[in-house]
């Protein structure tokens, strides 16, 4: 993890779960951090691990599905350090509830603004730093986006066209020394609508899940699926989809 060392990193969604992770990994490996999330209590707790890590580190408390507030982020990080180098795309939220028992429709609204255009926002915000340091532009997201999940469908709504947007910026970004890296994961990141079905206890630890993540990122690998499950379905979605929505259906219904 030295090519982290003195490296310029944005992270969203700093305040809890993976982003506070990534944070402190980085911060270890000898980055230079700007952390954002919208709970600047949380955010300052993590900003001070940090920092006694030995890290510098800029704090921005931001909404980032407010387009100004993505570009504030952007420029207070050129102001503090000069420059990016990568940008990693954190910040989410969850859904756990059946489609139909959902009576307020703006939390599918919600959903996206903060699942897709949140990281469409902050990277078309950070592309021009991006360009200029040949840097990193990551993005976490979900398996929810490649198959329907039950429970889950604005979730899965929001991951599929995150994962359309940033595979077409992907081609679009060919030849200019800007590397785009996608991670799926099977955990959660941000606030829950609704109870969570799943046993929290039997997912990938969030440690293990930040440290594959960055090395991916480090490695400037094009995606990430994290587990040897979570591939297998991937292969059968494409030959056997009806299979994959039964398990989809039971790993719900089992809690995992």
């Amino acid at each position: 993890m030295q090519s982290w060392r003195g490296q310029v990193v944005v992270v969203t969604g700093a305040s809890l779960g993976i982003g506070a992770e990534t944070a402190r990994a980085l911060a270890g490996y000898g980055a230079r951090l700007v952390l954002s999330a919208r709970d600047a209590e949380r955010l300052s707790s993590v900003a001070a691990e940090c920092r006694v890590a030995g890290a510098e580190v800029e704090i921005v408390v931001a909404d980032v599905t407010i387009e100004a507030e993505c570009r504030t982020l952007v420029d207070r990080a050129v102001a503090r350090f000069g420059q990016i180098d990568t940008l990693i795309c954190n910040a989410g939220q969850a859904m756990w509830a059946r489609a139909e028992d959902v009576t307020d429709w703006s939390v599918f609204e919600r959903l996206v603004r903060v699942n897709y255009l949140g990281a469409v926002y902050c990277s078309l915000a950070a592309l021009p730093r991006l360009r200029a340091s040949r840097g990193r532009l990551v993005v976490v997201s979900s398996l929810a986006g490649k198959t329907g999940v039950p429970m889950r469908s604005g979730y899965a709504a929001a991951k599929a066209a995150l994962h359309g947007f940033f595979d077409s910026l992907r081609i679009e970004l060919r030849g200019t020394g800007v590397t785009g890296s996608r991670a799926r994961n099977l955990g959660v990141n941000g606030e829950l609508r609704g109870r969570s079905p799943v046993d929290e206890a039997a997912m990938m630890p969030v440690a293990e899940c930040t440290r594959q993540l960055l090395g991916a990122a480090a490695r400037r690998d094009r995606e990430l699926v994290m587990t040897g499950r979570a591939r297998l379905g991937m292969m059968l979605k494409l030959l056997l989809p009806g299979l994959v929505d039964r398990m989809a259906e039971r790993a719900m219904r089992n809690g995992r």
